[in-house]
């Protein structure tokens, strides 16, 4: 194994485990936030959220495609081989939820934000911001899983 295979591939697994870890863990947060019913609450963790997704997720969404790409190159994989093309294709339906839902976490933080500053109840729009941003998260949620399976499995259909 060359050592900028073991390095790339390193990274490639790593952004990978802080794409899903961050996805997942500011999912929950945000939900629980939400449930909670409580303004204070719910801006500070939508805050949160949107910061976490600024400084971890967006780097491993352009991380896992260059690094995935040179591991395509450097192993000499089809890069059509069927398996990578699902992969692919899961991805964009990952990105396709994955930015609305961010647009959507930082429109919740700022009606958040201003319920708090006002001392008023959260607006109408927010909980249908919620309801889109809870409806995204499933298919971009069951996408990544599905892209670790074909990754680990590499099938051949």
């Amino acid at each position: 194994m060359s050592e900028p295979f073991f390095w790339i591939k390193a990274i490639h697994i790593l952004s990978s485990t802080v794409l899903f870890g961050t996805g997942l863990g500011t999912a929950f947060q945000m939900w629980m936030a939400h449930r909670s019913a409580d303004v204070r609450t719910i801006a500070t963790v939508s805050k949160n959220v949107v910061v976490a997704d600024f400084l971890f997720t967006t780097p491993a969404v352009i991380v896992q495609p260059v690094t995935g790409a040179m591991l395509i190159w450097l192993t000499g994989i089809d890069p059509r081989a069927s398996w990578l093309v699902i992969a692919y294709a899961l991805y964009v339906i990952a990105g396709l939820c994955w930015l609305p839902v961010v647009w959507l976490q930082i429109k919740v933080r700022d009606f958040a934000q201003a319920s708090l500053r006002a001392a008023s109840d959260l607006p109408a729009a927010y909980y249908t911001y919620m309801r889109l941003w809870f409806l995204l998260g499933w298919p971009a949620f069951l996408a990544v899983i599905g892209i670790f399976a074909l990754m680990v499995a590499k099938p051949e259909f």
